[in-house]
């Protein structure tokens, strides 16, 4: 890991609206995310608005630098970590404004999915991309990675669904594609984009060959390199540049706002499971489910079957069969209210009726039963990434090939998964979008396991190639499938895409390595090391899906972060890095333990059952003296004598001289420490006396719970 700290960036250049942290605590805490990859940072900036990023990418660019953007950490494919500068853009940009009665949103880059959709809900409306990290992912990511999920397809993604962006160029040129006079804009502030985006287009179309291509490739979810599709849609440089920087991974633009047309919410839902004797027998009925119009059908393998029979709540339609060959679809009825929905569930109750099923199908619109049926699906990233062998790296990937081809793509991954030695590998995702996901446990801490993996990753292309798929469905390209562009679009595609690069960012500033890389092995290279730790965090992989629930994630670190920062402490003693063991040792007291809620809120989100409260409270007890625990043990349990002592004290410190009061703190802070001491000072109040139980107003709109220890303070002043 890269820890050395190049020469600062120009402090005049930045402006005074973007933060730069440099301590290590800080850039090792937001190096890590959900991918197997690791570059530690040389700083951290966090600009404030458009203009400050502007700002950042001149400093950048002087300096001869190079930046990546980092919001949510969500990402699978390694394009959002880096071993320069790395711009956090989840600090600020939160802005979301609903407008036309929820038929549009415009949202910032730094707020999540969720938060979007929980103020369009009161519209009945949401966002068009609904991937199953929505709880932590942001929508920075989301466009640009042109992020999908389980229900939008290729119909709702953002490439579809947004209508214009503010966007940030390397140059430093700000742009509101919206504007009427946009093409006037960028015609006088970038012409050679403007005009080199126009030609590229003609090129194209020149050549059916590859316009056949590229329609074909592009009429699947399809994140493979940039989207080539945006010169064939469009016919003026706006919009073309719009949609190139949609799923471009930070490497070509900074998206500052955006502007999206949101969809209906479809409120009344059906769900069902489809158990079939064999995968064959399920992708035989495919091609009908997916003619029926429904929502979701989520394909899990055999392994994924069992996997699930381990669960707690399993439905008894899982837990009853003797897994074999088996596989199941788990569709979904969406409508806009019952009536709708009962004949549309009774048509396709009646489609599934005539399937050959191992288990009689059934639609429920029960809540507590859907569920149940959904925990399934969304638990075998948890039960097969939260039980892999310690040390080693979860790695969910995901391919993409026309539906007709997914049963032979399924088979031959499963002897792929047999073939390397990969136990316990499961198959699932989104079989209507003939888009499936595969979770794998491997460690990178031994050649062995290194080559193994490029024999994997070898055999992979060749098979997804083959079956006239794309190596990257919605997960974006990002480091692990940069190299293989190439082999995916040929010589001349790929060399456009060089082209588009080059005119955009001259100058290579922006994520290098990311989306495109004419390094055969560049995705072996920074592939992450997972030492262990300790129990109660070796299980984390690293997705930040606690970060939005945790209290103190806007004032040191997150619960994400107090868990790599322990790996990498354990990472330096392991290299014997004495020096950078020391110094995050000497932040992480405050910003790691002493900070934390211990609430357990991030245990909640965490999709491998993590509560990092159980580790911190372990960190403190280790800290603290027998003595002092068991004082505080005793203060907890008389609770109310305590702050009524504390009241006194406070009454009589009010009726002394301030100094005389503030000297004796002073004295018992330098003997028994700051930390269990506090501090007097004059403008405290006296002490305060148990209120009296107030009656209910009957007009109470909320209802306000003081802290218990609130009482031993009095009113203000001489107020009462």
């Amino acid at each position: 890991m890269k820890t050395t700290l190049a020469e600062p960036l120009d402090p005049a250049l930045l402006g005074p609206t973007t933060q730069v942290h440099a301590r290590s605590i800080d850039r090792f805490a937001r190096a890590h995310d959900a991918s197997h990859y690791l570059l530690i940072p040389d700083a951290v900036l966090s600009p404030a608005d458009a203009e400050g990023v502007a700002r950042a990418f001149g400093a950048v660019r002087a300096a001869g630098r190079t930046m990546t953007f980092r919001s949510g950490g969500t990402s699978l494919s390694g394009q959002s970590v880096s071993g320069d500068i790395l711009v956090d853009t989840r600090s600020g940009f939160r802005d979301i404004r609903v407008e036309e009665d929820g038929a549009a949103v415009l949202v910032g880059p730094g707020a999540t999915v969720r938060q979007v959709n929980t103020r369009l809900a009161r519209y009945r409306r949401k966002l068009g991309p609904d991937p199953a990290s929505e709880i932590a992912c942001t929508i920075g990511g989301v466009v640009a990675n042109n992020s999908s999920g389980m229900a939008c397809g290729i119909t709702e993604n953002s490439y579809r669904t947004i209508e214009s962006m503010t966007i940030v160029l390397p140059s430093g040129t700000i742009l509101d594609t919206g504007r009427p006079d946009a093409n006037e804009v960028l015609r006088a502030a970038e012409p050679a984009i403007a005009e080199g985006l126009l030609s590229l287009r003609e090129r194209l179309l020149a050549s059916p060959e590859h316009v056949a291509f590229l329609r074909q490739q592009f009429s699947m979810k399809n994140t493979m390199g940039y989207g080539l599709n945006a010169l064939l849609d469009f016919d003026d440089p706006v919009r073309i540049l719009e949609h190139l920087v949609i799923g471009s991974e930070g490497t070509l633009a900074f998206v500052a706002e955006a502007r999206f047309r949101t969809i209906e919410v479809l409120p009344s839902i059906a769900t069902g499971l489809l158990v079939f004797d064999t995968l064959s027998s399920a992708m035989t009925a495919l091609p009908d489910l997916t003619r029926l119009g429904l929502a979701t059908i989520e394909l899990m393998d055999a392994a994924s079957l069992r996997v699930a029979q381990g669960l707690s709540d399993v439905p008894a339609a899982i837990a009853e069969i003797e897994v074999q060959g088996h596989a199941a679809l788990l569709v979904e009825v969406h409508a806009p209210d019952a009536d709708a929905l009962t004949a549309s569930s009774s048509a396709a109750q009646a489609h599934f009726e005539a399937l050959p099923l191992a288990v009689a199908p059934r639609l429920t619109t029960d809540a507590a039963e859907r569920a149940a049926l959904w925990h399934v699906r969304k638990g075998l990233y948890t039960a097969v990434a939260g039980a892999r062998p310690s040390g080693t790296t979860a790695l969910l990937e995901d391919i993409v090939v026309p539906v007709p081809r997914l049963l032979h793509t399924c088979e031959r991954l499963i002897e792929l998964f047999s073939e390397h030695g990969y136990e316990g590998s499961v198959i699932f995702g989104h079989a209507k979008d003939g888009n499936i996901h595969f979770l794998l446990n491997e460690r990178f801490d031994d050649a062995e396991s290194v080559a193994r993996y490029r024999r994997f990753t070898d055999d992979l292309v060749e098979l997804v190639l083959s079956q006239q798929g794309s190596l990257k469905a919605e997960h974006g390209t990002g480091r692990i499938m940069a190299p293989f562009v190439r082999r995916q679009y040929g010589d001349q595609l790929t060399d456009m895409m060089w082209e588009i690069k080059n005119l955009l960012d001259p100058h290579g500033i922006l994520n290098p390595g990311v989306v495109l890389s004419d390094d055969p092995d560049s995705y072996l290279r920074d592939l992450k090391r997972v030492p262990t730790v300790e129990k109660e965090v070796d299980r984390c992989v690293e997705c930040g899906y606690c970060e939005p629930t945790c209290p103190s994630k806007s004032i040191t670190l997150t619960p994400r972060q107090r868990i790599v920062i322990r790996r990498d402490m354990a990472w330096a003693e392991e290299q014997g890095d004495t020096e950078l063991l020391r110094d995050l040792q000497k932040d992480y007291d405050y910003d790691g333990v002493q900070t934390c809620a211990v609430d357990g809120m991030c245990g909640v989100a965490c999709p491998v059952d993590i509560n990092t409260g159980d580790l911190v409270r372990r960190l403190r007890a280790e800290q603290s003296s027998a003595i002092e625990g068991a004082v505080w043990g005793t203060a907890a349990k008389h609770w109310g004598t305590v702050t009524r002592a504390g009241g006194v004290a406070l009454t009589v410190a009010d009726a002394l001289p301030a100094p005389l009061v503030r000297g004796v703190t002073h004295l018992g802070r330098a003997v028994l420490g700051a930390d269990t001491v506090p501090l007097y000072d004059g403008g405290l109040p006296h002490g305060g006396s148990k209120p009296p139980r107030p009656e209910a107003p009957t007009d109470a709109q909320a209802v306000f719970f003081g802290a218990c220890i609130g009482t031993m303070f009095g009113a203000e002043g001489d107020g009462e």
